[in-house]
């Protein structure tokens, strides 16, 4: 902080309060608007592109500073928050009209990325994470406050914790004030998110009934770190926030980091938006608490198939029951956001015309609840029993709020007529004060016959008549108290005026004052139903989910998926890529069948690049996470096994939505599934290899598919350019060919993007080169390369062939072989690798070429 010299009092005020909040952009409420000083100021108006000026311009030492409109200050609050910074609010919390000297100012907020409750986001979750390391584990725990959920695990590796903030797309985690564990550096450089510390001395608040079904000591301990950063921060009540829940990851199907974006679960790998993503093909949903439940669902399907079962039984009672679904439709798009509606209300922030939101919203439960009845479907009274109608609730709102009030809650007309007797006196004192006001006005006119008097008001001196200079003479001596003489008139008073000024003056600020009274004792009865409107949330926002599943299931021809807990075989019969399909269009999208029998662990895909290998791999994935999800499924028919995990390896690939990569990250995605994969996994690898010389992918291709075979990972589509891989289907019982069908015509490569049995006869890669627009010329020599290439590689083989039986194939040429050549060809030779793992063999490769190296 800039070195203080002798301030003024204000300034002095200012350094204590930001002195507590060091990490923090201080908006100082000044008057109408927020200031910034000194560094602050000077970030800041970068940031927001806003002036900087300088306070005490004259003084040797100006002060950096600028400032945002009080009222416009959500915007610039919203664009440093969403950027990574933390915004400490200071207000005055002392009316300066009756205050002496310095008015007193402290922090009533600190907003953070993890807290910020932004309306534009209303569709996703904000999560705050709290981490600790215990050991060798890691309790987490992380909690919206928009909207009041809680939860907690306890994870057994860094893997793993980077893998569930990245789930959540948290923005900060939160640690104790200790020296921070290295997995905070690890999360702030593989995630980007805030690192904030709590200090664990501090307790604000007892949250011994959100603990209350948490047993464990370890769960306890980062919850309360979570709970204190919320309540410190946050500085207004959080009885909203609901009891913790203690979840596994193992409850559902995982999917790391890599998995999440080569499938492009919630954003496109293209432009990391929305659309083009599988959120964005199954988001039918009608309300913003749907939205957040499907992301939820998408972000972790079920591995437990009777739960699988029952919403899938859910979504086909609502597929054969077409008008009872759009009435449900009708009334959900009449529903607003219950969860941050309460939170609101647990705020103090809730104004009247979100409490009409709040009735409205209720209003629509009966003809829910009645229309899931008239389904009759038994699958539906578990959220019948659940669904409370409130009606108390919904009358209190109704007798109580005007419906178009205003934003501000300060500003009256808030409460109806006929709900407080005071208000009605009051009301009708200033209702019938103007009256007469007015009446008093028409008959002074009429009793002095001046046509142009009138009757005015103003702060300074209340009301008044006003008499022109040239009609005064016509006034009679002493009717009126002179009390004011302007250039063109005069203003005068009476008793009686000042007395209805009193009574009308006196009703308006005492009418404010209660209904100001009255609305917040009207919130705290709403705040009375929390718990009971959390849990109406729940079931809406699953009933939404539930028709936006059976909304997509109908307009794009799904079916519903057999589901198998014990067998291992995948059976889909025309299946498609969802999101790919919605794209290009039903009839311009080519389906597959994908059958993989129970002995059947690994698919060899091979064929051109560009054909359409990746999109089938791609499409396998998709079927299977909406099938455990719940939802229908792109085929004609599908049986599936229950799976655990999914683990993709997907390169810069062949279809609409694809990324790039390098051949690091290649081998990391690749050996995650290598390590941490089950017999109940699938796995999803494209062209393996690639990303380093031809040998060395080839090894590396051959040694992975040998490794997952013998070690029964799980199913595995495993798509290749190297047909030397093709001949292990001779040697490996689990593994079977298949290609991606084209045919030559006139010279010109046809992609059938139709999946064949058995291996590709041939790599169409100067095909590709000529569709992708290459000149002629550059493939004319290419081929005339190509034939040269292949006319060595036969004469190669043919000396090859002609050396002793029991030599091996070697790679090398017998006429180019030195001595170092030959080392490494001895010790390929003896190298036995079915006892290394994939990354030893790449690093033995590589020391293999740096022998070769020697040479040159």
């Amino acid at each position: 902080m800039t070195q203080k010299t002798k301030q003024t009092p204000m300034m002095e005020q200012y350094f204590l309060i930001k002195e507590q909040h060091p990490d923090a952009f201080l908006f100082y409420r000044l008057g109408d608007f927020y200031e910034l000083f000194h560094e602050d100021a000077i970030r800041a108006a970068k940031i927001l592109e806003i002036t900087l000026t300088s306070r005490n311009k004259n003084a040797d030492n100006p002060v950096p500073m600028c400032g945002v409109p009080y009222h416009s200050a959500t915007e610039y609050i919203r664009t440093l928050v969403t950027s990574g910074y933390k915004v400490a609010i200071c207000e005055q919390i002392e009316d300066p009209k009756t205050t002496k000297g310095m008015v007193k100012r402290e922090v009533v907020q600190v907003l953070t990325p993890g807290t910020y409750m932004d309306e534009k986001g209303s569709n996703s979750n904000n999560y705050l994470v709290a981490i600790e390391q215990i050991g060798g584990i890691f309790p987490l725990a992380y909690a919206d406050i928009s909207t009041g959920e809680l939860r907690v695990t306890i994870l057994e590796n860094e893997d793993a914790v980077i893998n569930e903030v990245q789930s959540l797309q948290s923005k900060e985690v939160v640690f104790s004030s200790e020296e921070y564990p290295p997995i905070a550096q690890l999360l702030e450089q593989q995630t980007g998110v805030l690192i904030s510390n709590q200090n664990t001395q501090v307790t604000t608040a007892n949250y011994e009934e959100l603990l209350e079904d948490i047993d464990e000591e370890k769960c306890e301990s980062v919850l309360k770190i979570l709970l204190d950063y919320l309540s410190i921060t946050q500085k207004r009540s959080l009885s909203h926030i609901q009891k913790a829940i203690r979840y596994k990851p193992d409850q559902f199907l995982k999917m790391d980091a890599y998995a999440r974006r080569n499938l492009e679960l919630t954003l496109s790998i293209r432009d990391q938006q929305k659309a083009g993503s599988l959120l964005w093909l199954m988001d039918q949903t009608k309300t913003a608490m749907g939205g957040r439940k499907l992301k939820q669902w998408l972000e972790k399907p079920l591995i437990n198939k009777t739960e699988i079962e029952l919403r899938q039984q859910k979504v086909e009672s609502l597929l054969n029951h077409y008008f009872e679904r759009m009435d449900i439709n009708e009334a959900l798009s009449s529903v607003y956001d219950l969860e941050r509606l309460v939170a609101k209300v647990s705020f103090g922030n809730v104004n009247g015309r979100e409490l009409i939101q709040l009735k409205t919203s209720l209003e629509q439960l009966p003809l829910i609840k009645n229309t899931l009845e008239s389904i009759d479907e038994k699958v539906w009274q578990s959220t019948l029993d659940k669904i409370e109608e409130m009606p108390e609730l919904r009358s209190l709102i109704e007798t109580a709020i005007i419906e178009d009030s205003p934003i501000l809650i300060t500003e009256g007309n808030v409460i109806k007529d006929n709900y407080n007797d005071m208000l009605d006196q009051y009301r009708d004192a200033m209702r019938n004060g103007k009256k007469w006001i007015a009446a008093l006005q028409q008959q002074e006119r009429e009793r002095t016959g001046i046509k142009t008097l009138k009757i005015g008001y103003n702060r300074v001196f209340g009301y008044y008549i006003e008499v022109s200079k040239a009609n005064v003479q016509h006034l009679p001596e002493g009717l009126y108290d002179r009390k004011q003489t302007l250039t063109n008139a005069e203003r005068f008073i009476t008793p009686e005026l000042k007395e209805k000024e009193r009574i009308i003056l006196e009703a308006e600020e005492k009418s404010a004052t209660l209904e100001y009274e009255l609305f917040i004792e009207i919130r705290e009865k709403v705040k009375a139903y929390s718990e009971s409107l959390q849990q109406l949330a729940k079931q809406i926002s699953e009933l939404d989910v539930l028709q936006s599943f059976a909304e997509i299931s109908e307009r794009y021809h799904y079916t519903k998926p057999t589901m198998s807990s014990t067998s291992k075989a995948i059976n889909i019969l025309e299946g498609r890529h969802p999101v790919v399909e919605e794209v290009l269009g039903k009839d311009q999208y080519v389906s597959n069948h994908i059958q993989m029998e129970e002995d059947n662990r690994i698919l060899l895909v091979t064929g051109p690049n560009m054909s359409g290998k990746s999109t089938y791999m791609r499409q396998v994935a998709l079927i299977v996470i909406m099938a455990q999800m719940g939802c229908y499924v792109p085929a004609n028919e599908a049986h599936l096994p229950v799976f655990d995990q999914i683990f993709t390896r997907i390169g810069a690939a062949d279809d609409l939505y694809s990324g790039q990569s390098t051949f690091m990250v290649e081998m990391v995605e690749t050996n995650q599934a290598l390590q941490f994969a089950t017999e109940r996994s699938l796995i999803l690898f494209d062209e393996i290899g690639r990303g380093t010389a031809t040998y060395d992918g080839m090894a590396l291709a051959e040694a992975i598919l040998k490794h997952l075979h013998q070690n029964k990972k799980g199913k595995v589509l495993f798509s290749t350019h190297y047909h030397e891989l093709t001949s292990l289907e001779k040697e490996l019982s689990g593994l079977r060919n298949v290609h991606v069908g084209a045919i030559e015509q006139n010279g010109e490569l046809v992609f059938l993007h139709k999946i064949m049995q058995g291996p590709a006869d041939k790599s169409y890669g100067l095909h590709v080169a000529k569709l992708a627009g290459m000149p002629d010329s550059l493939i004319t020599e290419a081929r005339q390369i190509l034939h040269r290439l292949e006319s060595e590689a036969k004469v190669t083989k043919d000396s090859v062939a002609e050396a002793d039986d029991t030599t091996q194939l070697s790679l090398f040429s017998e006429v180019e072989v030195d001595l170092n050549e030959k080392q490494v060809i001895n010790e390929m030779k003896d190298l036995a690798i079915e006892n290394f793992t994939p990354m030893d063999l790449m690093y033995q490769v590589n020391e293999w070429k740096k022998i070769l190296e020697k040479k040159k």
